[in-house]
């Protein structure tokens, strides 16, 4: 059984930093992407970051381009993504999320989900 738990959101103010854990158990076939999503209240979920995990390719969303990092340490299964120079607008549930069928973009093509974690960037 695939299991995702987020850790690591928090309330910062405006150009913090925050970096955001997903353990990952279970995950093991069909390991094709990894990554991150986000919710704001009243907004669809957004995909934020992506790792294609056999080529280690890293995708990011243009809102989050430069300023977020996306890792995964794969001795330990755990994905990463560190946030720096956070904005207001960045503020949102973020989910970590695996096994993927079709485009990446869409949270709908992604089988297996975390909780998630709050992120909060006051002004």
């Amino acid at each position: 059984q695939v299991q995702l738990v987020e850790s690591g959101g928090g309330t910062v103010q405006t150009g913090g930093s925050l970096r955001l854990s997903c353990a990952v158990s279970g995950y093991t076939y069909r390991r094709n992407f990894m990554g991150w999503f986000r919710q704001a209240p009243g907004k669809e979920r957004e995909g934020v970051a992506f790792i294609r995990i056999s080529r280690g390719d890293i995708t990011y969303s243009e809102s989050v381009k430069g300023r977020f990092t996306l890792s995964l340490d794969n001795a330990n299964d755990t994905l990463y993504l560190h946030m720096n120079n956070l904005r207001p607008e960045d503020t949102a549930m973020y989910y970590c999320a695996a096994d993927v069928r079709g485009n990446i973009w869409d949270a709908r093509n992604f089988n297996y989900w975390g909780q998630g974690t709050q992120v909060t960037v006051s002004s």
